[in-house]
């Protein structure tokens, strides 16, 4: 039988005091955030290759987006494109909370996920051997492929000498990286953590393999592509970029006077054990994360919101929300507000539940709750609110963030408003 973690044995509690974002709907937090209030979408014809052989031929790109903003141009020769997403998300976390500088770099820590890692440059540097010889590949080519090299550049960029990690569990990975470095302060570890996730796979062979493993819609209208809980959804849409979070020790910021966002008051991470691929049927494993992280949250509230994993497949979006109906109760699951923004990034793997986490936070900030897009043919199955296609204004007590990745890997994280 589970044993759910009494809210007293975290020692700490834990803040959040940054955000940034680079995301398919804008390349720093308050674009992105716009974007998702607004319900516009970044889905449309790939861009990065040419499509025309594949079944599925969109995606949600990052536009824009220019590296040397963040990084030199030696640099940006040398990293792929996970990394540099990862360090501009960071940058921009750290900027938004003041604590470059006002933090012991013994005490500052990184955890930052990557579900794949550098999968266009170890394709590119594949090519190239085939084409030019051994001789002609990258000596940078495993920094560039490693899925911890997001998390070891953004640690040498800050001097962060806390604890550093890359987290990898496919969907769930930097959910279960927020909330190790949540655990991490909480019980004294590090007084403030850089953690988040970052994903570039829009690549030919991510393109393909996702496809016929049957994941991938293949939908020619961008409008009704990634249309999570709706009755026609027929696969996900992939998304690439990165998002970070500063999560610091309460006292440590209180002193600093710094801004915080949120608490940070639950996180469980659970396994299905049951497919590789597919979830448990009956949702139990990704029920158990969330009725514990709400659990832990202390807050008996029905003013709740779930920013879902959603990801527009019909089988995790009709598991996803009979786990939310165990987790809260039948009552509580039909009051709470929820909405899936992959109905507008696209599934960024990775970097996902960093992206909705920051969303997360932000509806709990400001009393805004994004929009489900796309939303137009109900399903019997998923008969919840999902906050379908246009922004709404809430009170809310505690929001939650969920990610269901392959594996079996669950987790859900919980945010409440900050109270002296």
């Amino acid at each position: 039988m589970a044993v759910y973690y009494e809210r007293e044995m975290y020692m700490k509690r834990v803040v959040v005091t940054g955000l940034g974002a680079v995301t398919p709907v804008g390349n720093d937090l308050a674009s992105t955030w716009q974007s998702l209030c607004e319900g516009r979408h970044g889905i449309a014809r790939i861009t990065h290759f040419d499509p025309s052989e594949h079944k599925s031929t969109l995606a949600a790109e990052v536009k824009g987006f220019d590296p040397l903003q963040y990084v030199d141009r030696a640099s940006s020769r040398r990293l792929d494109h996970s990394s540099t997403f990862g360090i501009a998300a960071a940058a921009q976390a750290m900027a938004d909370s003041g604590l470059e500088g006002k933090v012991d770099s013994e005490r500052l820590g990184v955890y930052f996920s990557s579900g794949i890692g550098g999968i266009g440059s170890t394709v590119a540097e594949q090519d190239k051997l085939r084409a030019k010889g051994p001789g002609r590949v990258s000596p940078y080519t495993i920094t560039m492929m490693m899925p911890n090299a997001p998390a070891g550049e953004i640690s040498i960029r800050f001097h962060a000498q806390g604890p550093s990690f890359g987290i990898v569990s496919a969907c769930a990975s930097s959910n279960h990286a927020i909330g190790e470095a949540y655990r991490a302060i909480a019980h004294g570890y590090a007084d403030a953590i850089i953690a988040g996730g970052s994903e570039a796979t829009i690549v030919p062979l991510c393109v393909a393999a996702f496809t016929n493993c049957m994941a991938l819609s293949k939908s020619e209208d961008p409008d009704r592509a990634s249309i999570p809980f709706d009755k026609d959804r027929n696969g996900f849409i992939l998304g690439e970029g990165a998002a970070a979070l500063i999560l610091e020790e309460y006292d440590h910021a209180i002193r600093r006077g710094a801004h915080i966002y949120a608490e940070m008051c639950g996180y469980e991470a659970t396994s299905d054990a049951y497919h590789i691929t597919a979830p448990d049927p009956e949702g139990k494993g990704g029920a158990r994360a969330i009725r514990s992280a709400f659990q832990q949250a202390g807050v008996d509230t029905d003013k709740i919101y779930i920013n879902a994993h959603g990801t527009s497949t019909p089988m995790n979006d009709r598991i996803e929300t009979q786990a939310i109906k165990i987790a809260l109760g039948e009552e509580r699951a039909r009051k709470a507000l929820i909405s899936s923004t992959k109905s507008m990034t696209g599934h960024m793997l990775g970097a996902a539940g960093a992206v909705e986490a920051v969303a997360a936070v932000m509806a709990l900030s400001t009393g805004v709750i994004p929009p489900t897009v796309g939303y137009q043919n109900p399903d019997p199955d998923c008969d919840l609110d999902y906050v379908p296609n246009v922004k709404r204004e809430a009170d809310l007590e505690l929001a939650l963030s969920d990610s269901l990745g392959f594996g079996g890997h669950n987790a859900c994280i919980a945010f409440k408003k900050p109270v002296e």
